[in-house]
């Protein structure tokens, strides 16, 4: 899926600045039909109304703050598991038909890793899982490799995980490739944004391009032919260290994973009610993959509500260090 369930923003954040759309922006060509994440076939808004729906089911299990990057179980009075579920999405497609699958393992690694590293808490250990009409034993083999690359960097265990053989449920060819990571954080060191006030700015991490997300538009892009994988599929950045380091230099109030929906969607997972984060849209300069998109007819509004646009990882906090990238503030 390209969309978790448990994996969207329960409300959204209207920013001032957002409207401004045609600023930056680059226009695609002027004849062709506006491509959208809706028109390849994923509704964020369809996903979002099962949020709400499952929400109750969820909490009548004890589960509370339903709708974060990773959710929160109670070890002891002490410290909290902090556990979150993702898989690659239709990005897989793409790598496999170029011959980089060790990338769809590293991409799956650092989704997951980075949802708990929102938390606050230090990745402990990954299950993986992967399913297919046929395994074929070279490709689990190279998600899985990928998958432990990224978990020797980050200290995280790959414990174990499930190989699926499906006929019948899967495509000829086609394969699927999914993960849980868990994660220890202290109760008194929980990021979770209540902290957030007016006037924090917002600090954006660069990302190494399209991540893990929107890859139903992007296949809609593309023919059948030979594609750049180098430009497309680039590998999900891990952001430990720098968050790390960040927490380090200054009081971090939240931490935002950007995948699916975009800055703004995902900065108001974490901005309490009453504030919304004002994005400079100028800050940064984006990775050429975006102009690509651009130049296919994906319009500015589109881009925004669906990708990074070269962010992938926002931090609130109440003083930014001279060499952060400050990309807006919270009003």
């Amino acid at each position: 899926m390209e969309t978790s369930r448990w994996d969207l923003p329960l409300r959204a954040s209207t920013s001032t600045w957002e409207a401004d759309a045609g600023r930056g922006s680059r226009l695609g060509p002027l004849t062709s039909k506006p491509k959208t994440y809706q028109g390849a076939g994923v509704s964020l808004a369809t996903a979002e109304s099962i949020v709400e729906r499952l929400r109750t089911a969820a909490e009548s299990t004890g589960a509370r703050a339903f709708g974060g990057f990773a959710g929160l179980y109670p070890l002891d009075e002490r410290r909290l598991l902090a556990a979150s579920m993702d898989s690659v999405g239709s990005k897989l497609m793409l790598a496999r038909r170029a011959g980089r699958l060790r990338w769809a393992g590293m991409d799956l690694a650092a989704h997951c890793i980075n949802d708990v590293l929102c938390t606050g808490a230090d990745p402990l250990f990954l299950l993986d899982y992967v399913a297919a009409n046929h395994i074929d034993e070279a490709q689990v083999v190279e998600l899985v490799e990928g998958a432990a690359e990224v978990c020797r960097a980050a200290g995280c265990m790959l414990i174990g995980g499930e190989t699926a053989e499906l006929p019948g449920i899967y495509q000829e060819s086609e394969l699927d490739f999914a993960g849980t990571c868990v994660g220890l954080v202290e109760r008194d060191r929980i990021i979770d944004g209540s902290r957030c006030e007016a006037g924090d700015a917002v600090i954006g991490f660069r990302s190494s391009g399209l991540h893990t997300n929107g890859f139903s538009l992007v296949r809609s892009l593309l023919s059948d032919g030979d594609f750049d994988a180098d430009l497309l599929l680039a590998p999900h950045t891990l952001y430990l260290e720098e968050i790390r380091q960040l927490q380090e230099r200054t009081d971090v109030r939240g931490l935002a994973h950007v995948t699916g929906g975009g800055l703004i969607g995902n900065l108001s997972r974490v901005v309490p009610d009453g504030l919304e984060a004002r994005i400079d849209w100028d800050a940064w300069e984006r990775p050429r993959v975006f102009g690509w998109l651009a130049d296919q007819g994906v319009e500015e509004v589109e881009l925004r509500r669906v990708f990074n646009l070269g962010i992938g990882m926002c931090a609130v906090v109440p003083e930014a260090p001279a060499d952060a990238i400050v990309i807006g503030e919270l009003a």
